[in-house]
């Protein structure tokens, strides 16, 4: 065993006697050295309002081609829509089980909306968690049916992001659901991002055309995004000592839970930027106009802005910049806008202190 894997094990080992992991951004975390964080560069609120609030745990957004935006109440199982700066309820999604940070999580809109009407959720049910495809229609939600089931449910770590690729295929990112072991067995749909067609079914070129997994080794991710160059990136939360942001490429295998952060074999592929649990417990990411990475932060209550330096398999990471630190509290998800604005969710009416009219959807100027 390298003095640096049985550095990353003590430390795990020591950190689980003092408190429990970053589970949706909650733990404490040991002081670390890695890539910089409370050390970088940190900008005040500037040029940032409110667009909706009082919402009841928001998950996700994702906006429509005529510019509104969609959001999903984890815990409600609820689709609402937001445009023209009113909030109304679109419907209710069928058979969420919430329960710990399961619930109605991710929400994609299909690349042909403007033909199809379909969009696409990723669903905690009491047998598993599952992606349901369903039309928007003028008067609610129709026509919903499970189009990948089997991916293992719990209390903690669902994963829950989805989102359409720049190949028109559907990722899918799942978590361990607290068995570790789960994103290292090739068979099973937990700890993996997944890319599927429309359908549910392995999106042709997989490393395996017989299953939907593109990549492996994760411990639970909720950010998924990718720049103009089609370079995929996903944000992971760890578990005592380092958060992850990863640059994805086909049948790589990220290392959980034979480490965390960096310092794996030849076989696990290192992530290009870490953080402490404390200053990130990333969730939902997007790349912003200039191409870098935007990431929102639960218990490190900020956004990261990661300059993205060079292209393809050469892209890596600059250091990190902190934005909206302590401003608004926990935030869970950020999307860049049609109007070229970031849009960011805030996460206080779950293990948070909420504040007046959370949880709120905020507008933030670039």
């Amino acid at each position: 065993m390298s003095l640096r894997r049985r550095s990353v094990l003590l430390s795990g080992m020591l950190a689980l006697t003092l408190t429990a992991c970053s589970d949706d951004g909650d733990g404490a975390s040991p002081s670390a050295s890695g890539t910089p964080s409370t050390t970088s560069s940190s900008v005040a609120d500037s040029g940032t309002d409110v667009v909706a609030e009082d919402l009841d745990v928001p998950w996700d957004i994702s906006f429509l081609p005529d510019d509104s935006g969609l959001v999903t109440l984890r815990d409600r199982g609820e689709i609402v829509r937001i445009e023209d700066g009113e909030t109304s309820t679109v419907g209710t999604v069928d058979g969420v089980a919430a329960d710990g940070e399961g619930g109605l999580l991710g929400l994609a809109v299909s690349p042909d909306f403007e033909q199809d009407r379909t969009i696409f959720v990723y669903t905690t049910t009491d047998d598993d968690n599952r992606v349901l495809r369903m039309t928007l229609e003028e008067d609610g939600l129709a026509d919903q049916e499970p189009v990948l089931t089997g991916i293992p449910s719990g209390g903690v770590h669902n994963g829950g992001r989805i989102a359409f690729g720049p190949d028109d295929h559907l990722y899918v990112a799942t978590g361990d659901a607290g068995d570790g072991s789960a994103s290292q067995d090739p068979h099973d749909l937990g700890g993996k991002i997944l890319r599927i067609t429309p359908d549910g079914d392995p999106a042709p070129d997989n490393p395996d055309e017989d299953s939907p997994v593109w990549s492996s080794g994760h411990r639970n991710v909720q950010g998924l995004a990718w720049r103009e160059d089609g370079t995929m990136w996903a944000s992971e939360f760890g578990q005592n000592t380092w958060d992850e942001l990863n640059r994805i490429t086909e049948g790589s295998d990220y290392g959980w839970p034979e480490v965390e952060g960096e310092g794996g074999g030849e076989e696990f592929v290192d992530p290009v930027a870490t953080w402490t649990t404390a200053d990130a417990s990333p969730s939902g990411i997007a790349v912003d106009a200039d191409g870098d990475v935007v990431m929102a932060a639960l218990r490190g209550e900020s956004l990261w802005r990661v300059p993205i330096t060079g292209e393809g398999e050469d892209a890596g990471a600059g250091t990190p910049v902190r934005l909206l630190e302590g401003e608004h509290g926990r935030l869970r998800d950020v999307e860049l806008g049609p109007d070229g604005r970031l849009w960011v969710l805030t996460s206080n009416t779950f293990r948070g202190e909420p504040r007046d009219g959370d949880d709120k959807v905020l507008r933030v100027s670039p």
